[in-house]
């Protein structure tokens, strides 16, 4: 076993954890988008932005962010890079 070796499976088991946490995080981040565009007529701040848009809009793009969001949450913890 040779000191470069060992530092390039150091340095790919640190890339894949960086890029756990980043799907994982932006996983959440577009999970919360999505249940937002949902269930964001039901929050009393969010109420009157939600009340001008289009409900199939936000259904629409509320679906895609949840699939998104969920794709992303596999990869992270899945973490086959």
């Amino acid at each position: 076993m040779d000191i470069n070796d060992d530092f390039r499976k150091q340095q790919r088991k640190r890339y894949s954890n960086m890029r756990a946490v980043k799907d994982i995080v932006m996983a959440l981040i577009i999970l919360g988008i999505g249940f937002l565009m949902f269930f964001g007529k039901h929050f009393q701040s969010l109420q009157g932005l939600m009340q001008s848009k289009d409900p199939l809009i936000l259904n629409i793009f509320g679906g895609l962010c949840v699939l998104y969001g969920g794709f992303r949450l596999y990869r992270g913890i899945k973490r086959d890079y």
